[in-house]
Parts: structure tokens; sequence; C-alpha cells
């Protein structure tokens, strides 16, 4: 399991003075791609192949506030993926620096050509690296029935 450890800072607190929902996301994200760029997966490699993550969802659930004061760590999980790499999905736990998880999130996401912003395969060595990271005990192949599980349609006014 990957760990990265977090400071709260005052720009991490909402109104109620406990860390905001934006400072989830954010320590999210920095704790994915740190992971990523330890396999090889950083700007330079992702410009080179010229694609970039996009994010399907984020479903957080929220179990305890947290306050400024003391370290809190923020956990990744690889839970899925599909076999040519297109899709995967993520969960991340959150704990305070007694140990206590405090929040968790689900993920899923894809990668995207940033030239013709369309979903795309990841190239093989980028796949050749997600098969040296740990997998979740429920990690399962993802497929697109799988992407669409929340899926949810616009309506224009």
């Amino acid at each position: 399991m990957f760990y990265k450890e977090f400071e709260i800072r005052w720009s991490d607190l909402d109104a109620n003075r406990h860390l905001a929902n934006s400072a989830y996301i954010n320590f999210m994200s920095h704790t994915r791609m740190a992971y990523l760029g330890q396999l090889g997966f950083n700007q330079k490699t992702m410009a080179k192949y010229n694609i970039g993550p996009v994010v399907f969802y984020e479903h957080v659930y929220y179990f305890k506030e947290v306050f400024p004061g003391r370290p809190i760590k923020v956990s990744l999980g690889f839970n899925g993926m599909s076999e040519d790499g297109m899709f995967f999905e993520f969960q991340h736990d959150f704990y305070d620096a007694d140990g206590k998880n405090f929040a968790r999130c689900e993920m899923m996401g894809a990668w995207m050509d940033l030239q013709e912003r369309k979903l795309t395969a990841l190239p093989q060595e980028f796949l050749d690296a997600f098969d040296n990271m740990e997998k979740a005990d429920d990690f399962k192949t993802l497929t697109k029935a799988d992407t669409r599980k929340y899926a949810r349609t616009p309506k224009d006014l």
C-alpha cells in the first residue's frame, strides 16, 4: 500500500475550520500522481505519448472531522483496470496521526489522447508499469459496463 503524508495548511480549511472538501480532492490527486510518478508516469512521459488522466467520479465518504495541527496520511489502493489500461479505479483512505480512518474515496478515471480529445488505451510501457503495481485484494478487470454504473446524462435548459 502506498501512503503520502500531508500537513493540513490554513488554506486547506473551510468555514467550519475543518478540512475542506476541495482539500480532500487535492490530497488524493497529489497522492495518485506521486505514486504514478514512481512508476514512470510523469509530465515528460505523458507528454511523449500525448496522454493525460481524466476523472469520471470521486465518491467521498466522510467518517469524522479532521483539524489542523497533526499530519494526515492518504493511501492509494489499485482496485481495477481495463485490459487495455484505458480505465482505472483507485481507492483512497485518509488516516489521522493516530491511524484512525476518517474518510474514504472511491474513484474511477481513464486516459485521454490530448490531441484527439478521446479516451485511449495505454501504451505498453505504461501497461507494464501497472503490472508492477500492488493490487487490492478485490482488484478486478474493468469492463465498459463498470464504467457506466454511475452514468448520468446532461439535461440542458
